[in-house]
């Protein structure tokens, strides 16, 4: 995690949470001239343009009032779309029996990119566990070594 993200996560998520909104993300980037902030949010139903336009809104104020990012920033705030990142173990718990799209920081069995179906997310011995069936076979593969983990559109 950028070291902006979590001041942001903490300061997004209460206003978010008043709203009646699910803070799904937040991205900080640090570009050439300007910090980048992308906040993607949801809510049961879905989330609005006006939705994102208010809070938007809302959000810029918080952030310049706090100084977080430091300096000028681009805020970016949108729904998680169909290919929903999941970064939180409630994300993993909610979308069981799910198809998944995972990036591994190194490869299992020969393959650091997997389309599988989610079947369960687990305590194991080194920490939290994502159980998957891809190709017919089943990988329990370790929390931590997931760098990138989203939903699969299906149509």
């Amino acid at each position: 995690m950028q070291p902006h993200e979590e001041q942001i996560r903490q300061l997004a998520e209460p206003l978010l949470a008043s709203e009646g909104v699910e803070l799904v993300l937040v991205e900080c980037l640090k570009m050439q001239t300007r910090w980048l902030v992308r906040i993607y949010m949801d809510r049961e139903g879905g989330v609005t343009v006006d939705d994102c336009t208010q809070i938007s809104n809302q959000l810029g104020d918080l952030f310049d009032v706090h100084d977080v990012p430091p300096g000028p920033y681009t805020l970016e705030v949108s729904s998680p779309g169909l290919d929903r990142p999941l970064n939180r173990d409630q994300d993993f718990l909610k979308y069981r029996g799910s198809r998944v799209r995972l990036r591994l920081e190194e490869k299992i069995e020969g393959r650091r990119n997997f389309c599988a179906e989610l079947l369960d997310y687990e305590d194991g011995s080194g920490g939290k566990v994502l159980v998957v069936r891809a190709d017919g076979k089943t990988f329990r593969i370790p929390r931590k070594a997931v760098t990138k983990a989203n939903l699969e559109y299906e149509l």
